[in-house]
């Protein structure tokens, strides 16, 4: 198989399936990496595991020939760039998984027709660290499917390869469901990295609980109205932020989110590395931006996920500083001002 982005998600599948003895070749972007890969391997770090893989890794100008899977594992703002690098290196009867964050298959649908793209959710915990490095700071849910739903031999077979990496990855008939699920937590995670606090310590903060539960209820009734049926994952429990839902069924579901990230070496989200580490443009649009999109469609309001948009691009653009860790700063002020109906 072709794996396109061989960071975090891409790097760490890839090297577990290429220790079980898949064919790999590794594309990305970043020539360093690329060459890293080449001269000592792609090496894997962390709790888990440690171990080093070999494997064949080029620039997107250097590939060439056709693969029959592709797993795209890129920043979700660059599905369509790469899409549309990735297109002439799909055999015709071939088929392209994306394993990303967000509603990306829509996009490469456009691309390559829905008929050649499943999707697929993780929320297993790693990060890029260096050329040729990506630490693997702990498990989480793997699931593969269909659009339309069905449990194809295609998509069996993809399963099976993701089974090499994590062996409770899921075969669903409701990907849609679980990634507008991602697009929930999601938006908490871009909500905690407003501030420097780790993912954990910002979710048991007592005084945002209301802030993060409203939040999650603003997805999920985006999400209804797309008619969409979430799944539960990892402490995120969808039926807890839907409408009718109590109090205290959202403060379990906060609890046991609390709880797995707890177990995670991975202390903060790659959205707070992104701006706090790496200096780079986020995935809020391609993440949050799709709950507006939608929002505004179905004529559902979103006015914290409005804000947390443009709260996630005033940080990449300089104009706010991240929160201080333990502090009540003025990102989260601001998110709870939203929430209240009161003017920040």
């Amino acid at each position: 198989m072709l794996i396109w982005g061989a960071g975090a998600i891409g790097g760490t599948i890839g090297a577990y399936l290429i220790r079980a003895g898949v064919d790999v070749t590794f594309v990305d972007v970043a020539a360093d990496h690329v060459r890293a890969i080449r001269e000592r391997g792609l090496h894997i770090t962390g709790p888990i595991e440690e171990f080093t893989v070999s494997a064949p890794a080029c620039t997107p100008d250097e590939l060439s020939g056709q693969w029959p899977l592709a797993l795209l594992c890129v920043k979700a703002q660059d599905t369509r760039t790469a899409g549309d690098a990735l297109a002439p290196h799909v055999a015709p009867s071939g088929a392209v998984v994306s394993v990303q964050n967000g509603l990306n298959p829509l996009i490469l649908n456009e691309i390559f027709g829905q008929e050649r793209v499943l999707g697929s959710f993780v929320n297993f915990g790693a990060d890029y660290l260096e050329p040729g490095v990506v630490t693997y700071a702990g498990r989480g849910a793997v699931v593969v499917g269909e659009q339309d739903g069905t449990l194809s031999a295609r998509a069996h077979a993809v399963h099976a390869l993701l089974r090499h990496f994590e062996p409770m990855a899921v075969l669903s008939g409701n990907i849609m469901g679980y990634l507008w699920s991602k697009l929930g937590y999601g938006a908490l995670l871009f909500a905690t990295a407003v501030t420097d606090d780790g993912i954990a310590d910002a979710l048991a903060r007592p005084e945002n609980r209301d802030m993060y539960v409203e939040l999650g209820r603003e997805v999920m009734r985006v999400a209804r109205a797309h008619g969409v049926t979430p799944e539960g994952f990892n402490g995120f429990d969808p039926a807890a932020f839907l409408p009718g839902a109590g109090d205290v069924q959202a403060r379990s579901s906060m609890d046991a989110m609390v709880a797995f990230n707890r177990r995670s070496a991975k202390t903060h989200s790659g959205i707070w590395r992104d701006l706090a580490v790496r200096r780079r443009r986020t995935e809020v649009d391609a993440q949050v931006g799709w709950v507006v999109h939608f929002g505004r469609e179905h004529g559902v309001p979103t006015p914290l996920c409005s804000l947390l948009v443009q709260l996630i691009h005033d940080i990449e653009d300089g104009r706010h500083t991240l929160d201080p860790a333990g502090e009540d700063g003025p990102n989260l002020r601001a998110m709870r001002a939203a929430m209240s109906g009161v003017s920040a």
